[in-house]
């Protein structure tokens, strides 16, 4: 049998007669303040005195006073009332036109994870108007950290810049190295990450997330210089310049499951498997979210589970 997280016989009548009587002094004041009787308001804190097994308040003075498990009461029950009052404006908040959702969305999930928990989200009760920013890490990041997003999601930034923020992990992916069905390198097995080096790279630029991932599997694999590097963070771009040439695209195996299950595009035979990373939501630590920001979170991690 599961333990009750509070005792059933406490009700908030009780702890707002509580709180009142010691804001204003006596049973008087906060009866007035209430608008309930003296009589009401001491059967009260008698009742809640009666329930803690403690007396609450000296009464051996003219003005109440708390005892010393009275303090130690008011700091608990003060914060629990400040919570409830501000979930319930919350939940108001929730229901009206101004309610808004602000969420940053990586590359990596731009295309299957977040739309779906968009969609998921505005089917359910707190549904309201939703805004999604796109783009590169270092924008998302500032977006975060100036509060003109609620969250993002994608792979987990660089350690270096996660001060003041906090990452939850949702799963972990590869880089893939796309190409056209056609390319040279195409169907050939166990190739090499130097079999790029004549061929047109498209990488992401300095600052992306998975830049860094990029420059330590060439440099722990001896590639040079590829014969030329384009750096963009478009998808749209990249898919279309490597069905047109002979181009490699770096790029997270989301962005382009779609393509490689059509056999739009296909994945070279180059062993990827030090470029895995995490992917999740990343917040501002110790930021207070309202309702509608983490029910659409909880939409997201809904959507991450859904996919297995």
């Amino acid at each position: 049998m599961v333990a009750s997280l509070i005792d059933p016989r406490v009700k908030l009548r009780h702890v707002a007669c509580f709180l009142e009587i010691n804001r204003q002094g006596g049973v008087v004041g906060a009866g007035e303040a209430l608008g309930l009787s003296q009589p009401a308001v001491s059967k009260a804190v008698a009742e809640l005195e009666n329930i803690l097994g403690v007396a609450l308040f000296d009464r051996s003075r003219r003005k109440l006073a708390l005892t010393g498990f009275g303090e130690m009461f008011l700091r608990y029950a003060t914060t629990s009332v400040a919570a409830l009052r501000e979930g319930i404006e919350s939940v108001a908040n929730a229901q009206t036109e101004a309610a808004v959702v602000r969420l940053g969305a990586l590359p990596t999930v731009e295309l299957e994870v977040v739309p779906r928990a968009v969609l998921r989200f505005s089917r359910g009760p707190l549904a309201c108007r939703v805004q999604v920013e796109s783009g590169p890490s270092p924008h998302l990041l500032n977006l975060l950290r100036t509060g003109a997003i609620d969250f993002f999601v994608g792979r987990m930034p660089h350690t270096d810049v996660m001060t003041g923020l906090t990452f939850e992990h949702l799963y972990s992916e590869d880089l893939v190295l796309a190409v056209r069905p056609e390319h040279p390198l195409a169907g050939r097995e166990a190739l090499s990450l130097g079999a790029i080096e004549r061929f047109a790279v498209l990488m992401p630029p300095p600052g992306a997330i998975i830049r860094p991932t990029v420059d330590e599997l060439l440099v722990a694999n001896s590639v040079g210089r590829p014969a030329q590097d384009i750096e963009t963070v478009s998808n749209s771009f990249g898919r279309a310049y490597v069905l047109m040439s002979d181009a490699v695209w770096f790029i997270s195996r989301s962005v382009v499951a779609a393509d490689l299950q059509r056999g739009d595009l296909t994945a070279l035979d180059v062993d990827m498997a030090a470029s895995h990373g995490p992917v999740g939501i990343t917040t501002r630590a110790g930021a207070e979210l309202a309702v509608p920001a983490l029910a659409m979170i909880d939409a997201v991690r809904a959507e991450v589970s859904a996919r297995g």
